[in-house]
């Protein structure tokens, strides 16, 4: 009998320590936590409308281009709120209690460019689950060519709509003398000046 017990124990456990790995990967795409962002491909479904099920791109300010009710921003928006704008959006003109439902068909690749003196220049994609910093963008870009100037970097970074540019010393990031350190978000342009002999 304490076997049993011992055995039915083992398997409330192990079911407990499932659900506790199923809440972690809640930030992964596809979970519910997942916000829509610019080049993410969806599919819009509306349940007996074959007519009005589509596959959009959501465009660089974030919106999609719906039959009927136009353009619609789902931007930042989980799958789910997007699918409850665009219902409330057909149910006010068009459908009398609409069953949509948004699914993400292709994620879009978040990308930070390097330019100036580095020895690969150009765009590259941020991982998926893991953040970078200044100094390990430069190192995906080969790193410094010998004319770099580490002590001159700019940042430029757009937020909400507004350009911002961050001037940056990474030798002293290198160093550990820097205070603060840069994590590179998507759409961000690290440029690396040039050393004046």
């Amino acid at each position: 009998m304490k076997l049993g017990v011992s055995i039915f124990l083992k398997l409330i456990l192990m079911v407990a320590f499932a659900g506790s790995l199923g809440s972690t990967a809640l930030a992964e795409p596809g979970s519910g936590n997942y916000s829509l962002r610019p080049h993410d491909m969806i599919e819009v479904k509306v349940f007996q409308e074959d007519d009005l099920s589509s596959i959009l791109r959501v465009s660089r300010e974030g919106t999609v281009n719906f039959p009927l009710i136009g353009v619609v921003r789902v931007g930042g928006k989980s799958p789910q709120a997007a699918a409850a704008a665009i219902r409330d959006l057909l149910a006010r003109d068009y459908l009398v209690n609409p069953q949509v439902s948004v699914t993400v068909r292709d994620f879009s690749k978040q990308r930070f460019t390097v330019l100036g003196e580095v020895q690969r220049p150009g765009a590259y994609e941020l991982p998926d689950h893991d953040s970078i910093g200044l100094l390990e963008a430069i190192g995906m870009a080969g790193g410094y060519t010998r004319i770099a100037e580490p002590t001159k970097i700019t940042l430029k970074r757009v937020v909400n709509g507004v350009e911002s540019v961050i001037r940056l010393n990474a030798r002293k990031m290198a160093q550990g003398n820097e205070s603060a350190s840069i994590e590179i978000k998507p759409g961000d342009v690290v440029t690396v000046g040039e050393r004046l002999f």
